[in-house]
């Protein structure tokens, strides 16, 4: 079979895109800070770290015997990877959908920036803030709008036990605070 039609690994600029995508037909919603903070990411790739990296390169190939040369191997990977990450970075930029939680009307449910505190069947009480996906954090409290507890926890108001399934199984999770911030 000829080379034409066959998928070479390593180079696939999609791989990143694939693995915290989205599902088919949904929108890309994300937070004010998220967006800003990917466009962050995005203007440090390009003005500072990917120039730095390229004069590596450049400095590099003028050395000489390419092969054998890791400052230019592991740049020329590099450049790879932050190519790949600012493909990245464009895509989801272009297909975000801001939504600022703070000028939500409707504070008495649960939407899309709501931080919300619940108590599990286990009288546990968790918070967490419904982000994008791109934002989701657990560490940080932040859990992606797509995730099944944000999705069970979607229109529920004060008092509202809601049920999510886990990988421990079934849980009951009752509403006890919701909050909008900026």
């Amino acid at each position: 079979m000829s080379k034409a039609f066959t998928k070479e690994t390593g180079d696939d600029d999609d791989g990143e895109a694939e693995a915290q995508g989205l599902p088919p037909g949904t929108k890309n919603y994300m937070r004010p800070q998220g967006y800003q903070a990917l466009r962050d990411e995005l203007n440090h790739l390009t003005r500072v770290e990917r120039p730095k990296v390229v004069e590596v390169v450049s400095w590099a190939a003028g050395n000489g015997d390419r092969s054998e040369n890791g400052d230019y191997l592991y740049g020329k990977k590099r450049l790879r990877e932050i190519d790949r990450r600012l493909r990245f970075l464009t895509k989801r930029l272009e297909s975000a959908h801001v939504v600022d939680p703070a000028q939500q009307k409707n504070r008495e449910q649960v939407f899309f920036g709501a931080t919300v505190t619940y108590a599990n069947a286990r009288d546990e009480e968790i918070t967490i803030t419904i982000v994008g996906i791109d934002e989701a954090n657990m560490e940080k409290g932040l859990i992606s709008w797509i995730s099944p507890v944000a999705r069970a926890l979607l229109k529920a108001a004060i008092g509202d036990v809601v049920q999510v399934r886990t990988p421990a199984g079934p849980d009951s999770l009752e509403v006890v605070e919701i909050v909008y911030e900026g």
